[in-house]
């Protein structure tokens, strides 16, 4: 189903005060040694792994870029779920994000991201659900449906972003939407590019009614969650320079390609937030970058003191990137590098880290306190 977008609040709604963001690149910050810091084991590789979802009994997803979704079992069986689409593989772009349903132990619904191919050489980020069913050895999905498209597809292979995160009254599945390194589309309001969409779901996980743009001005998301206390952030990749984790606010513009704290590639200058309070500003920047890939609130047992933090995976850092959050503040705390570019992180019922390495052999790593 193609969901027809409409626009959440006017065009005048979607400017906002700036708050003044901290950098954090260029503060001192501590940086531990991965032996001192966890036990390591690796569980498995995969082709060019781009996200984790644990599921009930100790079972995970997992997307390849190339097209695959794989089902590892408890007992460390894989399972490749065949899937009723096509990907488009290139660049950026393939396999995206997989989510589980909150009630996924009665529904066993989920939810997917991929780059589907449009006419020509254009192609766009899509999103479906569908029931996961084991029958004896294999895995199928059911009832599968498209709930979103994005809108309108475009050329190029970038920044499709595609993350996705249900809200915590399970109404409504919220959407990462990159601006496709097109730049100008992340500020035009009738554009999914450079857009935070939330779409509504019912008590069955199918949308109830239109999608709508609740932020713009943004990049390209690679990370979106929502915090303990309810409020949803978002982190993106800056240009050269300029990484943003952002908290959004519904009608929030954070200005993405007319100021940002780094600059273009080639080295023109890009004014800075504080420049245009009419935008917000991120919570925090990166200079140098970190590269970001997904993100997780931490809430498990293994480290208490880490609860309400952030845990970033680090492409370009490579490693994990540790953040705390204090209301609308928030300030990097630690890293601890793993040697490699990480894509995702995510935590495992008992609280330990899952990591997802970056790459054609990235290894999937369980991560348990000393």
């Amino acid at each position: 189903m193609h969901t027809k977008l409409l626009l959440a609040l006017s065009p005048l709604a979607l400017i906002t005060a700036s708050c003044g963001g901290a950098p954090a690149g260029d503060s001192p910050v501590q940086v531990r040694k991965i032996e001192e810091a966890f036990k390591t084991q690796e569980l498995g590789t995969f082709d060019e792994p781009w996200a984790i979802a644990p599921l009930p009994e100790g079972q995970l997803l997992i997307t390849e870029k190339p097209g695959k979704l794989k089902w590892l079992g408890s007992d460390g069986s894989v399972k490749v779920v065949p899937l009723p689409f096509t990907v488009d593989y290139g660049g950026q772009g393939g396999m995206g994000d997989v989510i589980a349903s909150p009630d996924f132990a009665k529904t066993r619904r989920i939810y997917l991201s991929w780059v589907e191919k449009g006419a020509g050489d254009i192609r766009g980020a899509a999103v479906g659900t569908g029931v996961l069913v084991q029958a004896g050895g294999t895995a199928r999905l059911d009832g599968f449906e498209v709930i979103w498209r994005q809108n309108l597809k475009v050329t190029g292979r970038g920044h499709y972003s595609h993350r996705l995160v249900i809200s915590p009254d399970k109404q409504h599945l919220y959407i990462a939407s990159g601006e496709r390194q097109k730049m100008a589309p992340a500020q035009d309001p009738v554009s999914d590019l450079g857009k935070v969409i939330r779409l509504p779901i019912g008590a069955n996980g199918r949308p109830t009614g239109p999608a709508a743009r609740i932020s713009m001005g943004h990049r390209n998301i690679l990370g979106l969650q929502f915090a303990p206390d309810g409020q949803l952030w978002e982190i993106e990749h800056g240009p050269a320079g300029g990484d943003e984790l952002n908290l959004v606010k519904p009608g929030a513009n954070y200005g993405w390609p007319l100021v940002s704290e780094g600059r273009h590639y080639s080295g023109q200058f890009i004014p800075h937030h504080d420049t245009r309070p009419e935008f917000t500003a991120p919570a925090l920047y990166w200079n140098p970058v970190i590269a970001p890939g997904g993100m997780i609130f931490y809430t498990g047992q293994a480290w208490p003191e880490w609860n309400g933090q952030l845990l970033i995976a680090g492409l370009g850092s490579g490693g994990l990137v540790r953040v705390r959050i204090d209301g609308e503040k928030a300030t990097e705390e630690a890293r601890y590098p793993l040697g490699n570019r990480i894509r995702a992180v995510a935590q495992a019922p008992d609280g330990a880290l899952l990591v997802l390495e970056d790459g054609p052999d990235g290894r999937l790593l369980r991560l348990s306190r000393k």
